[in-house]
C-alpha cells in the first residue's frame, strides 16, 4: 500500500512538471517575443542607444532617427516600417499585427494581406485594410503645438482609413487626406512635397488652368512677334537658288 501511494507521487510530480514545461515553451513562442531586424543609415537609436544594420528590434521599441538618417524594420514576411529623418516612434507587433505610435516625423508602412497595420498620432489613427496588401506613409508635420497637431496620409496601394475626432476618411490608393490642425491661428507644418497642393484662394482648378492656357499663348505670340518685327527691320530674307 505504501509502495503505490509512492509510485502515485512520483507519476503526479512527473506529469506536473511536464506542464510547466510545456507552459515555458508556449510562452516563449508567444506573440510578444517575435523579433525584427533594423537596416540603419545616420544616425538611429533604438531605446536610446545607438543601433547598427542587422541588429534584432523587439515589439515595444522606440526608434529615432537624426537629421539625413533614415531606418527600416523588416518584419519578415508581414512587412517593412521605414522611418523617415528626424522621427521617434514605439513599434509593437506580433505574428498578426503591426502598431505604431508615432511622436514626431513621418513613416512608410508596408503589410501584406491578413496583417493589420495601425499608426496613431496625437490628432488622428489611420487604419490599415487587412483584407488586402497596403502602401501608405503618415506625417505629423513638424509642429510641436498639440492643438495644431496635424496628420498627413498618403496612400501609394491598398486603402486606409483616417479617423480624427468623430470625422473618417478613406484613403485611397493615389489620395491623400489631413486631419487636425483646424483651429484659429494654425498653419500647415510638412515636410517640403509631404503636403498636397494648396489652391490659390479664389480660383478654381479650371480657371487656373484657362489662366496657364492664356499665359502659354501670349507667350508664343510674343515670340511670333519678336521674330516678325525683326524682320520687318532688317528687310525680306533673300534665297538663293542653288541653280542660279
Amino acid at each position: 500500500m505504501l509502495g503505490n501511494n509512492k509510485i502515485r507521487r512520483t507519476i503526479s510530480a512527473i506529469t506536473g512538471i511536464a506542464v510547466l514545461c510545456v507552459a515555458s515553451l508556449t510562452a516563449m513562442a508567444a506573440p510578444g517575443d517575435v523579433k525584427a531586424d533594423i537596416t540603419v543609415n545616420g544616425q538611429v537609436t533604438v531605446n536610446g542607444q545607438p543601433a547598427v544594420s542587422n541588429s534584432t528590434v523587439v515589439s515595444g521599441s522606440t526608434i529615432t532617427t537624426g537629421a539625413n538618417s533614415s531606418a527600416v524594420i523588416g518584419l519578415a514576411n508581414n512587412g517593412r516600417v521605414e522611418l523617415m529623418p528626424e522621427t521617434s516612434l514605439t513599434l509593437r507587433f506580433t505574428e498578426n499585427s503591426i502598431v505604431a505610435m508615432l511622436s514626431s516625423g513621418k513613416v512608410q508602412i508596408s503589410n501584406r494581406a491578413g496583417i493589420g497595420a495601425t499608426v496613431t498620432t496625437r490628432s488622428a489613427t489611420v487604419v490599415a485594410d487587412a483584407g488586402q496588401a497596403n502602401l501608405f506613409t503618415v506625417d505629423i508635420g513638424c509642429g510641436d503645438d498639440i492643438k495644431c497637431a496635424q496628420t498627413l496620409v498618403q496612400t501609394t496601394n491598398g486603402l486606409v482609413t483616417l479617423k480624427s475626432g468623430k470625422t473618417t476618411k478613406q484613403v485611397a490608393a493615389g489620395t491623400d487626406a489631413v486631419a487636425g490642425g483646424s483651429q484659429t491661428g494654425c498653419k500647415p507644418c510638412f515636410r517640403p512635397g509631404s503636403a498636397p497642393p494648396v489652391a490659390i484662394a479664389g480660383i478654381g482648378a479650371g480657371a487656373l488652368a484657362a489662366i496657364l492656357v492664356g499665359v502659354g499663348a501670349a507667350a508664343v505670340a510674343a515670340i511670333i512677334y519678336g521674330k516678325k518685327n525683326r524682320i520687318e527691320q532688317d528687310g525680306p530674307v533673300i534665297v538663293v537658288s542653288p541653280i542660279q
